[in-house]
């Protein structure tokens, strides 16, 4: 069952990212960077929301500088379907302070 904050489509509250969140912000950094055409020393996942559809959209925001974010769209299919999560979307340019919302 989803918790009671949450309904299926709609986003989970803002928390902060966990060790397995930090773990498909890895799997997805060299196709982050790929599209970036950068290399970035510095990905850390800092705060995350979700959302479930046939399986978890992961709305992750990501340090990749001192002073630079990233807001990350993740999907990661149902666990049966053993897929890696991907990329959906992502915004550069984003502050600590912005707020992670759908987009």
């Amino acid at each position: 069952t989803l918790p009671a904050t949450m309904e299926t489509g709609g986003l989970s509250e803002t928390q902060p990212a966990t060790p397995e969140v930090q773990h498909i912000a890895d799997q997805v950094k060299a196709e982050f960077e790929r599209r970036e055409h950068k290399r970035y020393d510095t990905f850390r996942a800092i705060v995350y929301r979700t959302q479930v559809v046939a399986g978890t959209n992961y709305f992750i925001k990501v340090q990749i500088s001192d002073t630079s974010y990233a807001h990350l769209v993740v999907f990661q299919a149902l666990p049966y379907e053993k897929k890696d999560p991907i990329i959906i979307r992502y915004v550069i340019d984003k502050t600590r302070d912005d707020p992670l919302e759908y987009f």
